[in-house]
């Protein structure tokens, strides 16, 4: 069972990756014209306007103490209001996509910090970057899935007609329990773990970093 520090080192980036992605959500919809999250607060880098005790904290902090390999949580979603903005199917699909966004470019910022950490040799550093940049990577291409209510859906539902996107949409309400299914039967990692071990190749060959053995080390 992981200690204190490794649930430390691994809360820190799960912690700002799921609320940071959440305020990119509501940033773009203010830009084209929604300001429903913007009122409520929600804009903004405050990890706990965003928290969700269960998707945030215990879901995360539970599949870190299981080992699982596979790490997954949500915040408190950013409401959006798709018919206050300008171009509802254009702009839909801009806010859906700023959430993985962020997380791409937090994984940037974590590879940064990574890249100093080796340099002053510090461990917990360089663990918790890799964490940061395993963690932003793999919910930046989780939330592609087109599984209702993730962001690749709501892409999905603003290219299909009215009519097909409403029944489409229909499946939302299953989505949580498909999600948990192709955890505890490890589709997760036929469909989501190839994208992100390619993300995380190319990250090292740009850094001259082995990103892949660190994550190996820091999953056990």
């Amino acid at each position: 069972m992981p200690d204190f520090q490794t649930l430390f080192i691994w809360i820190i980036p799960v912690l700002f990756a799921i609320t940071l992605h959440e305020a990119a959500h509501g940033w773009v919809a203010s830009l084209f014209g929604d300001h429903t999250a913007k009122m409520m607060g929600r804009v903004t880098l405050n990890p706990i306007k965003h928290i969700d005790p269960i998707g945030t904290i215990l879901i995360p902090a539970a599949l870190v103490l299981m080992s699982s390999g596979f790490i997954f949580g949500w915040a408190k979603p950013v409401p959006i209001n798709f018919n206050a903005l300008r171009s509802p199917k254009r702009d839909m699909i801009l806010v859906a996509l700023a959430g993985p966004a962020a997380n791409i470019v937090m994984a940037i910022g974590w590879l940064i910090v990574l890249s100093y950490s080796a340099k002053l040799d510090s461990e917990i550093l360089i663990q918790m970057a890799g964490a940061g940049i395993f963690i932003n990577v793999l919910l930046a291409v989780f939330n592609l899935l087109p599984i209702p209510p993730l962001d690749g859906s709501r892409v999905v539902s603003a290219l299909l007609p009215g009519r097909l996107a409403y029944q489409y949409n229909q499946i939302e309400q299953y989505g949580f329990f498909i999600l948990i299914g192709l955890l505890f039967i490890g589709g997760f990692q036929y469909i989501v773990m190839p994208p992100v071990v390619l993300l995380l190749e190319w990250f090292s060959a740009v850094s001259g970093l082995n990103l892949i053995g660190l994550i190996h080390f820091l999953l056990g």
